[in-house]
């Protein structure tokens, strides 16, 4: 069912970002309540509005496509400095109840994940899999488009309340803690 909802990540997008272009164009709402909801959804879900509700975002995602690395610099740099939804949900990346987290029992580091995650094949720095290096689901970047959890051939990597910090773990997993 999630790879699915996944999967169907761009319907999902067109149908939320034509509702949100009706109450902006038809019913005359106020800008600023699309601010309010997607600073909401930031620090609920971290910056899930620019990849499955932003009208921006699905205009950009229709116009460059596939996945070559320019396309991925551009969707990249737009997730970066997009617009002030952007900045607020970005920033709450780290902070969200929600984030991407890695089993690492069930993970046979085949590394799918950071061949899908646009942050992973843009920065070396950045790895879901690899201890020694940072997270890219806490990264200001980080659109959780969930390409990632799509691409784990094993399931080892799901979207859900976490309240530690991912770092944290990291550091615990890496000198046996936890």
């Amino acid at each position: 069912m999630k790879k699915s909802v996944i999967a169907d990540r761009r319907i999902t997008l067109a149908f939320i970002s034509i509702i949100i272009i009706i109450l902006l164009a038809y019913y005359k709402v106020n800008p600023l309540y699309l601010l309010v909801a997607g600073a909401t959804t930031g620090i609920i879900f971290g910056k899930v509005f620019c990849r499955w509700m932003c009208p921006i975002g699905f205009v950009l995602e229709f116009i460059l496509g596939g996945t070559s690395r320019s396309k991925r610099q551009q969707m990249y740099n737009y997730h970066k400095i997009g617009c002030p939804i952007a900045w607020v949900s970005g920033g709450a990346n780290r902070f969200s109840l929600f984030k991407i987290r890695r089993d690492s029992s069930t993970c046979t580091n085949c590394g799918k994940c950071d061949d899908e995650c646009y942050i992973s094949t843009l920065n070396n720095d950045c790895s879901l899999y690899k201890n020694d290096k940072k997270d890219p689901a806490l990264e200001y970047t980080c659109s959780k488009c969930m390409k990632c959890i799509d691409a784990c051939p094993t399931n080892s990597l799901d979207f859900k309340v976490q309240l530690r910090n991912n770092s944290k773990i990291r550091k615990e997993n890496e000198y046996g803690k936890g």
